[in-house]
C-alpha cells in the first residue's frame, strides 16, 4: 500500500509534465509509461517502434518453472533483500491427472525439492511465496497485486492479465526479472498503439472471450508485435474486471507488448470485493489520469497507429483454431468449416478454467449450462474438466454449490494450477498420436500445446461454447439453434447461459 499511495501522489505530475512535453494529449498507455520512466530517463516524445527507453516497474512476479534460474542469478548479485515487490507462484509443475487432490499431493512428491527451493530463497530475500495449489500466478496477481496505473513485469507471457485492472504488464525473461528486483532500470523499446473501440453490450452466448477471439482474428499471431492495444469506449466500460482479464490475457496471443483498459467502476467493484476497497478509493481520487485524455477517444485515429471497432451488440461466439488461436471462425459458419476441413467431428474433451477463463462469472455461466444439462437430461458425451484459477475461486465457487453442479454432469475438477493449458496433462488415451478433437477456453492451441499429441485438433472458445460443445460431444452443435436428443427421446435445447459477475458474499 505503501508503494501504491506513493505512486498515485506522484502520478499527476508525471502525466502533466508529459503532457507539456509531448504537446498533445495522452493515452492510458502512453500515462502509465511515462509515469514508471526511471530517474535518470529524461521525459521526452520518444518514436514508438524505435526509441529505447528505460523504466521503473512496481511489481516483479515469478512463476515456478521460470523463477528457479531468475533466483539463482538473483543470489549471485549480493543484494540483502529485493528492491521492489516481488512473489514466486507454483502453478507450472503440477501435472493434472486424476483430479485436483491426487495431482496436487502427486506433484508436491515429484517436485518438492524445487518448490522448498524457491520457498527458502523467497524468505531469505523478502518475496511473496505462494505454495503448490494456491493458484496460477495471473489470477492470483489480479485477485492480489494489481492496480490501476501500474507497470509490472512476470516471467511468464501472460502476465498481460493484469491489464484487467489498468496495469501496464509484461512477460519477460527471466535476466529481465533479476533487474528490476536489483533495483535497475528495465528497458523496453517504446511500444506502438493500437486502440479497440467497443460500442454495444455483450448478450445471450456472447462473452469477453469473443472480443478478443474476434481482434485475434483481425490482427493474426504477430499483428500485435511491439504495441500495446489499448480497449476503451462504451462497451469497454460495461465488461466486468475479469472478463477483461479474459481479453487482456489472450492478448500475448496476438504478438502484443500488453493490453490494457482504462480504470472504471467494474473495477473499482472487483477491487472492493477482493478485499481492497482501499486501493480503490485512492484510485478514485485520480481517476482522470488512470483513462485516457477524452480528446483521445474522441479522435482515436489521430493518436494510436491502427484502430480497431466491434460493436459488442452484434458480436457473435467464436471458435478459433486449430493449431493457431488466430483463425476464427464464427459460430454460425463453424460446423461448415468442420466438414470442409475434415475435422474429426466427435469431440473427446472440453476443459475450462485455467488463467485465462476462471472467473465467478465464468464458472457461473458455464455451471448455468451444466445445470439445465442434468435437469433436462442430457448425456455429457465428452469428457469435461475445471480448472480453477485459484484457490479462492475454487473455494467460492463450491461454497456457492457450482462445483457440484459440474460434478453432477460427470465434470472432474482439476487443481488449481496451469495444467493442461501448458501441457501438464496426463491425458487419458490408448494412442497419444491418434486423430481427434478437443476444445478448451485456454489461450493456446499450437501443435502438441495440451496433451503432446501432434494430431490433436485443438480449438479455443468461450467457457461457455466448451461446455455447451462437450454436452453434445460434437463439433457441429451450434448451441445457439441446434437441439440434442435426452435420455427419453425428446429433442431439448439449451438456454442462454446465465451467471453471476461476483459474489453475493465478496471473496475475502
Amino acid at each position: 500500500m505503501d508503494m501504491i499511495k506513493a505512486f498515485y501522489t506522484a502520478m499527476p505530475n508525471r502525466v502533466n509534465k508529459a503532457r507539456k512535453v509531448v504537446g498533445r494529449p495522452l493515452t492510458l498507455s502512453e500515462k502509465i509509461l511515462f509515469s514508471h520512466l526511471h530517474s535518470d530517463q529524461a521525459v521526452k516524445a520518444f518514436e514508438r517502434g524505435k526509441t529505447y527507453v528505460d523504466f521503473s516497474p512496481d511489481r516483479v512476479a515469478m512463476q515456478d518453472a521460470t523463477a528457479q534460474m531468475a533466483l539463482l542469478q538473483f543470489m549471485s548479485a549480493g543484494i540483502p533483500k529485493v528492491r521492489v515487490p516481488s512473489t514466486v507462484h507454483c502453478d507450472h509443475l503440477i501435472l493434472a491427472k486424476n483430479g485436483a487432490k491426487q495431482d496436487l499431493k502427486d506433484s508436491i512428491n515429484t517436485s518438492g525439492e524445487v518448490f522448498s527451493f524457491l520457498e527458502s530463497v523467497s524468505s531469505k530475500y523478502g518475496i511473496g511465496f505462494w505454495k503448490p495449489g494456491a493458484g496460477i500466478i495471473h489470477q492470483v496477481v489480479l485477485e492480489n497485486y494489481g492496480f490501476p496505473g501500474g507497470m509490472m513485469i512476470g516471467t511468464d507471457s501472460h502476465t498481460v492479465n493484469a491489464g484487467g485492472l489498468g496495469m501496464v504488464a509484461i512477460g519477460v525473461g527471466g535476466a529481465d526479472a533479476v533487474d528490476v528486483m536489483a533495483g535497475m532500470p528495465w528497458e523496453l523499446k517504446w511500444p506502438k498503439l493500437i486502440g479497440v473501440k467497443l460500442t454495444g453490450k455483450l448478450s445471450g452466448w456472447t462473452s469477453s472471450k469473443d472480443v478478443i477471439l474476434k481482434v485475434a482474428g483481425i490482427l493474426t499471431v504477430k499483428g500485435g508485435t511491439g504495441a500495446i492495444v489499448e480497449y476503451f469506449g462504451p462497451g469497454a466500460v460495461s465488461l466486468s474486471c475479469t472478463g477483461k482479464g479474459t481479453i487482456c490475457n489472450m492478448g500475448a496471443e496476438i504478438g502484443a507488448t500488453t493490453s490494457t483498459f482504462g480504470y472504471d467502476q467494474k473495477m473499482a467493484e472487483y477491487l472492493r470485493g477482493t478485499g481492497r476497497a482501499e486501493v480503490a478509493k485512492l484510485a478514485d481520487k485520480i481517476r482522470e489520469h488512470l483513462t485516457g485524455d477524452p480528446e483521445v477517444y474522441s479522435n482515436p485515429t489521430k493518436y494510436f497507429d491502427q484502430v480497431i471497432e466491434i460493436d459488442l451488440s452484434t458480436l457473435e461466439p467464436h471458435i478459433n483454431g486449430p493449431f493457431t488461436p488466430d483463425r476464427a471462425t464464427p459460430l454460425s459458419k463453424f460446423a461448415e468449416e468442420v466438414k470442409k476441413n475434415g475435422w474429426p467431428q466427435e469431440l473427446e474433451v472440453g476443459l475450462i478454467g485455467s488463467c485465462t477463463n476462471s472467473s465467478y462469472e465464468d464458472i457461473t455461466r458455464s455451471a448455468s449450462l451444466a445445470k439445465q444439462a442434468v435437469d433436462k437430461k442430457l448425456q455429457t458425451r465428452a469428457e469435461f474438466t475445471i480448472t480453477p484459477g485459484s484457490e479462492q475461486v475454487r473455494y467460492t465457487v463450491e461454497r456457492d454449490g457450482y462445483l457440484k453442479i459440474f460434478e453432477k454432469m460427470g465434470g472432474v475438477v482439476l487443481a488449481n494450477a496451469c495444467g493442461p493449458c501448458i501441457g501438464q496433462w496426463s491425458r487419458h488415451t490408448n494412442d497419444p498420436n491418434r486423430k481427434n478433437s478437443i476444445i478448451t477456453s485456454f489461450n493456446r492451441n499450437f501443435a502438441k500445446r495440451n496433451d503432446g499429441n501432434p494430431n490433436t485438433h485443438s480449438f479455443v472458445a468461450s467457457p461457455e461454447i466448451v461446455t455447451a460443445m462437450a454436452i453434445a460431444g460434437d463439433l457441429t452443435f451450434n448451441p445457439m439453434t441446434d437441439s440434442l436428443m435426452n435420455e427419453n427421446g425428446v429433442p431439448v435445447r439449451l438456454d442462454e447461459p446465465k451467471g453471476v459477475e461476483f459474489p453475493p458474499e465478496v471473496l475475502r
